[in-house]
C-alpha cells in the first residue's frame, strides 16, 4: 500500500521537527519545505537524515509553492511556517503580515489549483484572543489580537475558513496555546529563561533580564501538541479546535521552578527590564480544550513542572557541551558553578 504523503512548511522549526518525527513513525512519506537562507537552519531535523525530502520554497513566492504542491501531490499539508516571534512582529509588521497572513493564502491557493483533494492544517494561535473577552477561551470566544503577529494569525485563520466554505476544501485550523520544548527558539521567553538559567548555573552569566513577570500563559509540551494536528486531519469533516492544558502559570512561576532545578534562588538573578515590555500586553491566556478532548482524545502528557525540568536539563547539558569546546583561558562569571 502506498504511504500517505505529508507536506510540511516550517519543518525546521520546533513543531515541524516533532511533527516530522511523529509522521515518520506512522510510515508517512514526509516532504518538507525550507526557505533559502545564507546559513544552515536544519539543526532540529538533522537526525532524521534522508528520511525526509526537502524542497526549497517560500511563503512569499506563489510560484514556488504551486510548483512543489503540484510535484508532490500531498495527501496532507501542514502549514507551520510563519514569522512567529511576537516582539519581532512590532519591529517588522509588514514582513510578518506577508509571511504569517498572506503566506497562508498563497499556500491554500497552491493546494486549490494543484491538489484540491489534499487535507490542509493551518497553525492558528492563542495570540488571536489577545485582550480576552472571556476566560477560558474556546472555539467560540471572540478574537481581539494585540500584536501584528496575532492580527496576521487571525487573517490566516479566517482565510482558511473562507477556502473551506468557498471551495469545499478540507481545511482545519488548530488554535494551539503555548507549547514549549528544548527545541524552542531562544528568543521565546521560556527558552530564554531555561538557557540563561543553564548559563548562570555554569558560571557563564550573572543575571536574566525579563519584561512582564506577571504575564500568564497556558504552557504545554510541544510533542504532545503536534499529534493533535494529524488527528484533526483524520476527522470526517473539517473543524477548528482549541488545544490547551487548561492551566495557567506566570512567567514568575516559570522562573522560580527553572532556577530551583539548579539549586538557585530566582530573585538573586532575575532583573526586570522595562525595555522588554510589549507595546500592548496580553496578560492572561488559558484554553478550554473540551472539544479536542471529546473528538480527538486530547490529553496533555507532560505537566508544567515536568516541562520546566525537561527544558532546564536539556539546556544544562547543552551549555556543558559548549563549555567542553571553550578556550581554557576564557574567564567565567563570578558565580558558583552548578553541581
Amino acid at each position: 500500500m502506498k504511504p500517505r504523503t505529508a507536506l510540511i512548511t516550517g519543518i525546521t522549526g520546533q513543531d515541524g521537527s516533532y511533527l516530522a518525527e511523529h509522521l515518520l513513525d506512522l510510515d508517512y512519506r514526509v516532504v518538507g519545505i525550507t526557505r533559502r537562507t545564507s546559513s544552515h537552519a536544519d539543526g532540529r531535523i538533522q537526525h532524521l537524515g534522508d528520511r525526509v525530502e526537502l524542497f526549497g520554497a517560500d511563503l512569499l513566492d506563489q510560484t514556488s509553492l504551486l510548483s512543489i504542491v503540484d510535484q508532490v501531490q500531498p495527501d496532507e499539508v501542514y502549514n507551520l511556517a510563519a514569522q512567529s516571534f511576537v516582539t519581532t512582529s512590532w519591529q517588522q509588521p509588514v514582513l510578518t503580515g506577508e509571511v504569517t497572513a498572506l503566506g497562508v493564502t498563497r499556500l491554500l491557493e497552491a493546494a486549490r489549483l494543484a491538489c484540491p483533494t489534499a487535507r490542509v492544517y493551518q497553525a492558528s494561535s492563542s495570540e488571536m484572543f489577545g485582550n480576552v473577552t472571556e476566560t477560558p477561551q474556546n472555539e467560540r470566544t471572540p478574537f481581539y489580537p494585540r500584536s501584528p503577529y496575532g492580527i496576521s494569525k487571525l487573517y490566516g485563520h479566517w482565510i482558511a475558513v473562507n477556502y473551506r466554505e468557498s471551495y469545499g476544501m478540507f481545511v482545519t485550523s488548530g488554535i494551539l496555546f503555548n507549547h514549549e520544548s528544548p527545541r524552542r527558539g531562544r528568543e521565546f521567553v521560556t527558552r530564554k529563561i531555561t538557557h540563561q538559567v543553564a548559563r548562570i548555573a555554569h558560571g557563564l552569566d550573572r543575571e536574566l533580564r525579563l519584561g512582564n513577570l506577571d504575564a500568564r500563559r497556558d504552557w504545554g509540551y510541544a510533542p504532545d501538541y503536534v499529534r493533535t494536528m494529524r488527528e484533526m486531519l483524520q476527522r470526517a469533516q473539517p473543524q477548528d479546535y482549541v488545544v490547551a492544558t487548561g492551566e495557567t502559570h506566570s512567567v514568575r512561576e516559570f522562573c522560580e521552578l527553572a532556577f530551583s532545578e539548579v539549586g538557585l534562588d530566582w530573585e538573586d538573578h532575575v532583573v526586570r527590564d522595562p525595555s522588554l515590555l510589549r507595546p500592548a500586553e496580553v496578560d492572561c491566556l488559558v484554553g478550554d480544550a473540551s472539544a479536542a478532548r471529546r473528538d480527538l482524545g486530547w490529553t496533555p502528557g507532560v505537566g508544567f513542572a515536568d516541562l520546566v525540568r525537561i527544558m532546564v536539563e536539556a539546556d544544562v547539558m547543552l551549555v556543558a557541551r559548549e563549555l567542553e569546546r571553550r578556550p581554557t583561558d576564557e574567564p567565567l562569571a563570578a558565580v558558583p558553578k552548578w553541581r
